[in-house]
């Protein structure tokens, strides 16, 4: 019995060692090894819930704010510049809006690459030539591309909650995350926690405690054409609506068809009962 209560205390001080010596590898207890710190607020939109549909106004405030901030650094290379049309521009605005950015073509008959204005056909273009290009102006982090990060960018929300999702038909955790994490510059981070140099601390950043992009907004930094506040808050609201909007621009088309199939499931499930007691009406069970 000695023998026993010996051994289960060696080994009990060597797992004991064990955890020490992996915190010592591993950093500070205080280290977080989930993240986000802090969940994303759920948000109000407009396109929420199964009758949900797009603000179009804010759609163009969230443009304007990616044209004028986001677009120096983050591309949207699967959105056509004729698909703002959906935003409600006009066929000519849409053609106005396209030539002033300048694409890259070609080659042409010399065998010569060559710029020319955009056209509606045109995507959005890159502010970088390539990956390596955005890294290296970024810190050594490449901003990553906007055209489906509304829908790439998601906090999972665990049990019981996800099976109350499937009710509520919740599915904008992609712009709540998105609000959050613009919105989520400016604390000091908790005790015990490490900021390496160079970076920003945001806790809803979803990989780490801190990123290398920097606070991209601040108070009055784009002018609004209508009376929307031209706030920090204000601001990731519609880009964050605009980018939804990017990630799946027939939102609206595809909850349209949903409840037009529910109600055709719902009348045909009801002519079925129906005929099944017409039928079988006359019939001994």
């Amino acid at each position: 019995m000695r023998k026993i209560l010996h051994g289960l205390a060696t080994l009990a001080i060597v797992a004991g060692g064990t955890v020490v010596v992996a915190a010592a590898q591993n950093g500070s207890s205080a280290e977080p090894t989930h993240f986000p710190l802090e969940r994303p607020q759920e948000m109000s939109w407009s396109f929420a819930g199964p009758f949900g549909t797009y603000d179009k106004a804010q759609l163009q405030r969230g443009l304007k704010v990616y044209k004028e901030v986001c677009s120096a650094c983050h591309s949207l290379n699967l959105v056509a510049f004729r698909s703002l049309e959906d935003l409600g521009y006009s066929e000519a605005q849409v053609k106005a809006f396209a030539a002033g950015y300048q694409i890259h073509d070609g080659p042409n008959d010399d065998g010569e690459m060559f710029d020319r204005p955009g056209k509606p056909s045109d995507h959005f273009p890159a502010p970088f030539p390539n990956e390596q290009a955005a890294a290296a102006a970024n810190g050594g982090a490449a901003p990553p591309d906007l055209s489906l990060i509304a829908k790439a960018r998601e906090v999972q929300r665990g049990f019981p909650r996800f099976i109350f999702d499937i009710f509520t038909q919740y599915e904008e955790g992609g712009p709540d995350y998105i609000h959050a994490f613009v919105t989520g510059f400016g604390q000091k981070p908790p005790a015990g926690v490490t900021i390496p140099e160079g970076t920003y601390y945001n806790p809803h950043f979803i990989s780490g405690v801190s990123t290398h992009m920097p606070p991209p907004l601040s108070d009055g930094q784009v002018a609004y054409d209508d009376a929307a506040p031209q706030t920090v808050d204000q601001y990731s609201k519609d880009v964050a609506a605009f980018l939804m909007w990017a990630a799946e621009p027939h939102l609206e088309a595809r909850k349209e068809t949903g409840f037009r199939v529910m109600i055709f499931i719902l009348l045909f499930g009801v002519l079925v009962y129906l005929t099944k007691r017409k039928v079988w009406a006359d019939v001994a069970h």
